[in-house]
């Protein structure tokens, strides 16, 4: 089947991108290898989301997947294996595990996934009691002792999550201070939630289940056993970028793709959009970004046909 152009990736950018893609009257396909969201179904409750004053993102999805599919076709549970280069009017095929789709241009909106500590123990409890999602595992912690691993704000955000589904939760970060909005830390402060500064998980131990970590002070050395009943974990994410390497996109050092203020990268009609890209890591401005680069597409098809 042939298209305009294809997404790959439906999170909040590549949603926005079939949007506008749709509405601009060109065929359009979003494919993505799990269900519409990605890690944006995680997100316990955002506050800073323009035209809503609390809402979650599995919420959110669900409406802004909605009005994409009235705008494009959309494939769930379709993963892309490889994207190759043609010298055809149609000049990408992409093969999925499922079928092969031709189009004239490619938004790759890959995300990210959750970076792991790489501690001892956390694969061997990965899912009896380390977790990376507090929106998937956080009512099993109700009135147990946890540790929220991080400074930024996902980690501030879902520490207040777990505190008021009933979890004892102490955050732990690596640094003296926390990177995260002035406002989600006068937050964790009004909740009463405890911090350890200057700490770094060393070990998680166990026997079926977590039963405690090792925390090492980042100043002394000195180490410490917490007992505790889970992990949660939100220390960044990895871009998703195999399928810009096959392509020839370039990255920055951090492993993020480069793009312009069109969102194109330094390969004719391929574009980025979201957290795979340089840049702030916000829905808001996937969104922002999605809308740019189906534009930035149709203008080029436009011009060049």
């Amino acid at each position: 089947m042939e298209y305009d152009i294809i997404i790959i990736g439906a999170g909040p950018g590549g949603l926005t991108a079939g949007i506008y893609a749709g509405r601009q009257g060109t065929k359009n396909l979003i494919l993505d290898r799990d269900l519409a969201g990605g890690i944006g179904r995680e997100v316990p409750e955002m506050e800073n989301y323009p035209g809503f004053e609390s809402i979650s993102g599995l919420k959110l999805i669900e409406t802004m997947k909605n009005q994409a599919i009235k705008n494009c076709d959309l494939h769930e549970n379709e993963n892309v294996t490889e994207v190759v280069k043609t010298d055809d009017e149609y000049r990408f095929i992409v093969k999925t595990d499922k079928a092969e789709y031709k189009s004239k241009t490619i938004i790759l909106a890959t995300g990210s996934s959750h970076r792991h500590l790489n501690a001892e123990g956390e694969e061997e409890f990965k899912g009896k009691g380390v977790s990376y999602c507090a929106t998937c595992d956080g009512f099993f912690f109700q009135g147990r002792d946890i540790i929220m691993v991080g400074g930024g704000n996902s980690a501030l955000q879902e520490a207040l999550y777990l505190k008021n589904l009933g979890a004892n939760v102490t955050l732990v970060h690596r640094r003296d201070e926390f990177r995260a909005q002035k406002h989600l830390q006068n937050m964790i402060e009004k909740e009463g939630i405890g911090v350890i500064y200057n700490a770094t998980v060393e070990e998680i131990k166990g026997n079926m289940l977590v039963e405690s970590v090792v925390l090492k002070d980042t100043q002394t050395g000195e180490l410490t056993e917490m007992h505790i009943n889970g992990i949660f974990i939100s220390v960044g994410y990895i871009p998703h970028t195999e399928l810009a390497t096959q392509l020839g996109v370039d990255l920055d050092e951090s492993g993020h793709i480069i793009i312009d203020k069109d969102q194109k990268t330094n390969v004719d009609y391929v574009y980025a959009i979201g957290d795979v890209c340089v840049g702030l890591k916000q829905w808001v401005v996937a969104c922002g970004e999605g809308a740019v680069a189906a534009t930035t597409a149709f203008n080029e098809i436009k011009e060049n046909n």
